[in-house]
């Protein structure tokens, strides 16, 4: 293992990427190029390009990646990275969601809950996810974060089989506010698995897709849920309650999830012993152009103060809060709304189905075109609306035996709102660089998330029910709120586009302040820089080649 000394030598053996016309990626050395200072690159980083890449300066043969190879090294990220991500996710969720379902179980009755207890059974969740949001992420920079995410996973599975066991509301609080502690280090997790760790697994083009396919678990566990709770329904006369069985069969599955996750995915392409030496080079380099470095365990307080500073993290901060609140009430009351519209509990139950596939739609389109257009933005400001439209269907027709189906596809439309919260994490991890910022920016961002998340129960007043008006008022103010901050966001990125480019006397031949034919050498892409230091790094929300990347 090198020392600190011999890791600013061993960097001047660092390979550097260079863009060829047919789209492939070479390793070259060119040590000579590099800052005079090193130092921002991380020590396992610079030992691990130092002791496995080819040197092509002293007769080494350059590596190319080409599609073909691209292609496999994704499908082998995605078999080792990306199914992790999703099956944890859609655990999570099915996991966090039981309470909607176990609501029209009775567990209200069984556990003797009244006025605001219900709310705050969910609200309770975000509050300790708030609380320990910091300390998550920093362990996550710290520590391997493929076996911090397999401990977490398992303790949420055990907490929420414990949940059975409760019988009233201090029981359920103690167990609710737990399993909010460890279910805490999922998302930030999934920030590092590709935004941290996708900036080390894949590539900014690649990332909305990845987090569409996590984030879709969200419409999955409604319609997996749906039917276990269904087929949970039909069992009379059991010792356990309907709602007992449902928390102890779930807690269940997810504790063994967690030991698999523990067995099956590797910390960082440095660490990755299921992939060839060659192939753990490739992965890292293929990821050079993000421009967002690999890793970088030291706490940087300038990066800090920056991310502080920097309107793009306020800006997707306070998307991320407006985005939480209607999702979190909505989520916590969906099921109490559906038979409040006159549709009998099995049939709720069903229709999540329907509402699971609605969501599903959304989040994948939502990153399907995101990667066709690479307007994030924009399509947030889009799948913004139906919600709009939805909230005033509610607020201005009655609950009636006519209009129970208009007001259900009302419903369904507020529920594609959670592609917004795909684009806008997609928005972060392509315009924050920087290893401190980003755990910064990342947990302001899930701690504005949470904190929407506790909010939204908490506006829908039991002496409201069951049409909860003053809620949807209180959404339509929201969604207003977030139509101005993407709005303002995009120009904020454009105006840095073209600020950058006119400092280096760059071309600026499209709206967007970019030019598809430039050519960007990415020889400082693993220095952890700022995205405002670094002066490669362009802002992401355009169309990929429009913005520089």
């Amino acid at each position: 293992m090198p020392t600190a000394a011999k890791d600013a030598s061993d960097i001047q053996d660092f390979r550097h990427i260079e863009e060829t016309p047919k789209d492939l990626y070479s390793l070259d050395s060119q040590s000579a190029d590099l800052a005079p200072s090193p130092t921002g690159i991380d020590a396992e980083v610079a030992e691990f390009f130092a002791s496995l890449a080819p040197d092509t300066s002293k007769g080494g043969k350059a590596v190319v990646i080409d599609d073909a190879t691209n292609r496999r090294l994704r499908w082998m990220i995605h078999k080792r990275v990306l199914v992790v991500m999703v099956v944890t996710y859609f655990c999570q969720t099915l996991d966090k969601g039981t309470m909607s379902f176990a609501s029209i179980m009775g567990i209200t009755a069984d556990t003797h809950l009244v006025g605001q207890e219900y709310a705050w059974l969910t609200t309770c969740v975000y509050i300790a996810i708030l609380v320990w949001e910091f300390p998550t992420n920093r362990l996550i920079q710290r520590l391997p974060v493929g076996k911090y995410l397999a401990f977490s996973i398992s303790a949420w599975g055990a907490v929420l089989a414990c949940s059975a066991a409760c019988t009233n509301f201090t029981g359920l609080v103690i167990v609710r506010t737990l399993l909010g502690i460890f279910e805490c280090v999922c998302q930030p997790a999934f920030v590092f698995l590709r935004h941290v760790r996708s900036t080390m697994w894949y590539t900014r083009d690649e990332q909305a897709l990845v987090i569409g396919s996590f984030y879709s678990m969200n419409g999955f566990q409604q319609c997996v849920g749906g039917l276990i709770a269904y087929g949970i329904a039909h069992i009379q006369h059991a010792k356990l309650k309907n709602w007992q069985i449902f928390f102890a069969l779930l807690g269940c599955i997810t504790f063994v999830w967690g030991i698999f996750v523990a067995w099956w995915l590797p910390d960082s392409p440095m660490r990755a012993k299921c992939f060839s030496p060659e192939d753990r080079i490739l992965m890292a380099e293929r990821v050079r152009k993000n421009e967002t470095g690999i890793q970088n365990k030291d706490f940087k307080l300038y990066q800090a103060v920056e991310a502080f500073k920097d309107p793009i993290v306020w800006s997707v901060t306070l998307i991320s809060f407006t985005n939480g609140l209607p999702t979190g009430g909505l989520g916590a009351f969906s099921n109490l709304i559906i038979t409040a519209f006159g549709y009998t509990q099995l049939q709720t139950y069903l229709l999540a189905i329907a509402q699971g596939i609605i969501i599903m739609t959304a989040l994948f389109s939502g990153a399907y075109l995101s990667k066709r257009y690479g307007q994030k933005l924009v399509l947030a400001f889009i799948y913004t609306l139906p919600n709009i439209a939805g909230t005033i269907v509610f607020l201005s027709v009655p609950t009636t035996s006519e209009t129970k189906v208009g007001l259900l596809i009302a419903f369904y439309c507020t529920q594609v709102f959670g592609a917004v919260a795909v684009l806008n994490l997609s928005v972060m991890s392509g315009n924050v660089a920087g290893r401190t910022k980003q755990v910064v920016a990342s947990s302001l961002v899930f701690i504005a998330w949470a904190t929407g998340n506790a909010a939204g129960p908490q506006v829908f007043r039991a002496n409201d029910a069951p049409r909860y008006v003053k809620a949807f008022i209180v959404h339509i103010v929201i969604y207003g709120i977030q139509l101005v901050v993407i709005g303002l966001l995009r120009l904020h990125l454009m105006r840095r586009n073209q600020s950058k480019r006119l400092a280096q006397s760059l071309q600026e031949t499209n709206v967007s302040g970019g030019d598809s034919n430039e050519y960007l050498d990415h020889k400082r892409a693993f220095e952890d820089l700022t995205d405002i230091e670094n002066p490669n790094f362009f802002q992401a929300d355009m169309s990929t080649a429009n913005a520089g990347i």
